[in-house]
């Protein structure tokens, strides 16, 4: 198995010792996405759907940079800072999976890096 790691400026760098996303066998693991604006380093908003709506822009770009786009997200796992938000998260994922939907697991933590809101995590295929 050869096992290529994933990188795009369009994306938040990896605050720590991993890879924005890594590509093996035709698969594509999205590392959780933080809901930071990589133009300007900060979250995209406070509220959950404005975070909620940039993880899965970052989660977008880096798909893209492999050649891949949301339609090829077969499993996701949304990390919720309140599982109360989950409705509104709900929302805002909705718009980005319509068709053939992504498996999904979401569940609340009890803290997420830099004080987030929301992570989230995909997995795609070629």
């Amino acid at each position: 198995m050869q096992k290529k790691a994933l990188s795009t400026e369009k994306a938040p760098t990896a605050i720590g010792p991993y890879s924005q996303a890594i590509m093996a066998s035709g698969t594509i693991y999205v590392s959780g996405q933080l809901p930071i604006d990589p133009a300007t380093g900060s979250f995209a908003g406070e509220d959950i759907k404005a975070q909620t709506r940039q993880s899965l822009e970052n989660i977008r770009a880096v798909l893209e940079s492999a050649g891949a786009g949301m339609e090829n997200v077969v499993k996701t796992t949304v990390l919720l800072k309140d599982i109360g938000e989950f409705t509104e998260m709900n929302e805002v994922y909705a718009q980005y999976f319509t068709v053939d939907c992504p498996a999904r697991a979401a569940f609340q933590v009890g803290s997420l890096p830099k004080g987030a809101r929301v992570e989230i995590e995909a997995v795609a295929v070629l």
